[in-house]
């Protein structure tokens, strides 16, 4: 069976998407900065619902990310799931959420760039060689809407708006330059969604999100990679 390598697996989206492809047979390596508080989690590896697999990663910290790609060295690995991510201390629709000009914290921004695009970077050079080693060689990276430089028609959310954006070249970059190695590789937005990061307010159910997401990705092929998708299989401007 295929094999998946998911961060922020603990909760949320991350978790959403452990389960379906656990459900879907795949052999998951959950990655969790704190596996041993992530209940749900170990509760999933323990039901024995495909395989699942918890390891501890924070992809803040790159000697993390290190540790466990020797861990793994050798292991084919079919799809490179970047799910955790971070919009700041505050969520959308808590005051003072969105953002606004004037209120930039920036060691906070810099955090939000550490976890949304320095971590995937890490984790996918990190991992690479796993990926290419696989049948499927497909790297996602969750990144948002928000990030579209070309449809957005709000301001605001300057620290992670520009996070995604950055995450998006990344991806894009990212496909360019693994095309000769087979691998595909695209950024996906996942929808507004209700979860803790989205806030009550969000339009979509976590399982409509990770439903669409995964038909996507199931999905993807060669020529859909450095396309900017959402999960519902549609292309976003840059």
């Amino acid at each position: 069976m295929p094999t998946a390598l998911i961060t922020g697996a603990n909760r949320g989206l991350g978790f959403g998407l452990t389960e379906l492809y656990a459900a879907d047979g795949w052999n998951v390596i959950a990655c969790a900065r704190e596996p041993e508080k992530a209940t749900a989690l170990q509760k999933l590896a323990a039901s024995g619902k495909g395989k699942v697999t918890v390891k501890k990663l924070d992809i803040e910290d790159h000697a993390s990310i290190e540790a466990l790609a020797k861990e793994l060295k050798g292991q084919p690995i079919d799809l490179l799931l970047n799910v955790a991510g971070f919009y700041g201390k505050r969520i959308v629709s808590d005051p003072g959420g969105l953002g606004a000009f004037g209120e930039s914290d920036y060691a906070e921004w810099d955090r939000i760039n550490r976890i949304n695009v320095l971590g995937p970077m890490k984790i996918a050079e990190a991992f690479v060689e796993n990926v290419a080693a696989s049948g499927q060689k497909k790297i996602v990276s969750l990144s948002s809407i928000i990030g579209s430089i070309g449809g957005n028609p709000g301001g605001h959310m300057y620290a992670y708006r520009s996070s995604k954006a950055a995450l998006n070249a990344v991806m894009k970059a990212m496909s360019v330059d693994l095309k000769d190695r087979g691998i595909t590789a695209i950024p996906i937005h996942p929808g507004w969604v209700r979860t803790d990061m989205g806030g009550p307010n969000a339009d979509l159910s976590p399982e409509e999100s990770v439903t669409g997401m995964k038909k996507v990705i199931d999905g993807l092929t060669p020529a859909d990679s450095g396309k900017f998708l959402t999960y519902s299989g549609e292309t976003l401007p840059w």
